[in-house]
């Protein structure tokens, strides 16, 4: 790219495991410019160090003249509870969001999650943008929130927003296998790092305007998340590809996850049995 149409992108979270990926491949394109900017544990020196959970000028005025923001920054853990999700993946969102949409932004890019659809592990729907988000924890709700909050800022202002429902990446390396958790779910889920930087760089280069929430994972034996969609919205094409295996330990964990939600279904609109309160 040339100077007169160089791309800066601003980027939360770069320090994760998603974050220091999506750092690796964005660096890599030439004429793009790069902001990192969070917590800065350890004291990286490209990084602006700012507290995004408590709302700031001297922090918010980086997102001034931004085309593109990636926003990873979040408690990553899918376990977390409430005390932890809502200052890190709710108020910290809504912080950049503000920051972004007072600075001029044209593109917001929201590193959501599959958890959103985490009620639809034990069913057959083909898992599109249009199914019933069916989130199952803190984490999941939480993701579908900041989702639904970027729509009404897209509706408002129409500062771009995209969600990235984003599969199973497992730091370094990121080999599947039966390892993984959530059995057969687990690893049809499975994101690949080339597919990710791919879905990171296309994020924040392809021609997107409007609001989509997209599912990013790859190309997986048996999988049920539709990546059509992400095609036609970013160009995204999955290259690698995994073919569940499980261990005899696996499938008896996958069976009893099945009973579990067959006798008492998460995020059910109504109890198996009993009052809800």
């Amino acid at each position: 790219m040339s100077g007169a149409t160089q791309r800066r992108v601003l980027l939360t979270g770069s320090t994760g495991n998603l974050g220091h990926k999506a750092t690796v491949a964005l660096c890599a394109i030439d004429g793009l410019e790069l902001t990192r900017i969070g917590r800065n544990g350890g004291n990286d020196p490209g990084v602006i160090t700012a507290d995004l959970e408590v709302y700031n000028e001297s922090w918010a005025r980086h997102f001034a003249g931004i085309d593109t923001v990636l926003h990873l920054a979040a408690d990553p853990r899918a376990a977390g509870d409430w005390d932890t999700v809502t200052p890190l993946n709710v108020d910290l969102a809504l912080n950049v969001m503000r920051a972004s949409r007072l600075g001029g932004v044209k593109r917001f890019v929201f590193a959501s999650s599959n958890w959103v659809l985490g009620g639809y592990r034990f069913r057959h729907e083909e898992l599109k943008a249009g199914v019933q988000p069916r989130p199952i924890n803190p984490y999941g709700t939480s993701k579908l929130f900041v989702e639904r909050h970027g729509k009404a800022v897209y509706d408002e202002t129409g500062m771009a927003f995209l969600s990235l429902r984003i599969g199973y990446c497992q730091p370094g390396e990121n080999k599947p296998g039966p390892h993984m958790a959530f059995g057969i779910w687990g690893q049809q889920m499975w994101l690949g790092n080339e597919d990710w930087a791919q879905a990171v760089v296309k994020s924040a280069t392809a021609d997107f305007q409007g609001f989509d929430a997209i599912n990013i994972v790859s190309r997986n034996e048996g999988m049920r998340w539709n990546v059509e969609e992400a095609r036609q919205a970013i160009g995204y094409e999955p290259v690698e590809r995994h073919s569940p295996k499980m261990s005899l330990a696996g499938r008896l964990k996958d069976d009893a996850a099945w009973l579990r939600e067959k006798l008492m279904p998460s995020g059910s609109a109504v109890p198996a049995f009993g009052r809800r309160w």
